[in-house]
């Protein structure tokens, strides 16, 4: 094992590991721009999902975080699922358990709960159905009675509940630490430098913020909507690592990104080295407890049915 190849090199191993072990490369939109190069597939979580479903690889590796991870294999307990970085967390969803969920379903009994892929194995059990950034405002319209319990993210949350008058949705006070840091005053001063960009944001984001943004909708959505459009300049109002793929899509246009503090450091963990190591030694491997994997899984087989 030569660790001091070069990053051709290491490119090369890991297309020749790839070949070998009948792998599959997953990368998140957020992921550095060397890992979504050599990725399979690369996107936000649903379509990681639903292309995950599809694959004939028995190896899938999952470049992101943990949480992912998790749901991937819990979708596909038959194939090995590898996360290069194990300690790759959220720290949103770290900000509820499933102690705290049956406290918070007690306080409103008989309400559907909502929840986040953004969130652990375990809390996903205790739940109804997931949710994705793209499918949230469909899973919720979807369901029965005027209330749900939407978890963990309460910036999410209030997105959904705008968007739906006729429901109402009570939020747990969680978030999203990057998108959290992005401030109203931001919007204004990029209005002013760029006045000839549109504003396309995550949801994810302050209310305020998104209340200012041209367009809302989860990083797949931001990178459809940026390459339909007739406009040539945008400010993007989500993680760093969409830019790549933007910019790639679109060379003839210009993206800006809303707020320097839109960079996650979890997601920027993992190397190609990372990768390589991993498929080399079929390290990292992602585990859950078979009771804990079977009804977490009927959340998320109800989020893909109805996506």
């Amino acid at each position: 094992m030569d660790l001091d190849m070069t990053e051709k090199e290491m490119i090369q191993e890991i297309q020749r590991l790839k070949k070998k072990k009948n792998a599959v490369i997953l990368a998140h939109n957020y992921q550095i721009p060397e890992i979504q190069e050599i990725a399979d597939i690369v996107g936000d979580y649903l379509k990681l999902s639903q292309e995950a479903v599809k694959t004939n690889g028995d190896i899938i590796l999952l470049s992101g975080v943990h949480f992912m991870a998790e749901s991937i294999k819990m979708l596909l307990p038959n194939k090995k699922v590898l996360l290069p970085v194990y300690d790759a967390g959220c720290p949103m969803a770290e900000m509820i358990d499933v102690e705290k969920l049956k406290d918070f379903k007690s306080q409103y009994p008989n309400i559907p709960v909502v929840c986040y892929v953004n969130s652990s194995a375990e809390v996903k059990a205790e739940s109804d159905i997931c949710c994705t950034s793209s499918n949230a405002v469909k899973i919720v319209k979807s369901l029965p009675g005027e209330k749900v319990l939407f978890i963990p993210d309460k910036n999410l949350g209030d997105y959904i509940d705008k968007k739906i008058p006729e429901k109402q949705v009570i939020s747990w006070e969680g978030f999203c630490i990057t998108h959290h840091r992005v401030r109203e005053g931001e919007v204004d001063l990029v209005r002013l430098r760029h006045p000839e960009a549109l504003i396309l944001a995550h949801p994810e984001c302050p209310p305020e913020v998104v209340a200012k943004a041209d367009f809302v909708g989860s990083t797949s959505e931001i990178i459809k909507f940026a390459g339909e459009s007739n406009n040539n300049s945008f400010i993007i109002g989500t993680e760093m690592g969409v830019l790549h793929q933007l910019r790639k899509n679109n060379p003839n246009k210009k993206f800006h990104l809303l707020s320097p503090a839109l960079i996650c450091f979890n997601m920027k963990k993992t190397t190609l080295r990372d990768i390589y190591l991993a498929l080399l030694n079929e390290e990292k491997e992602i585990f859950v407890e078979e009771g804990i994997r079977r009804k977490a899984l009927k959340s998320l087989e109800g989020m893909l049915e109805i996506s």
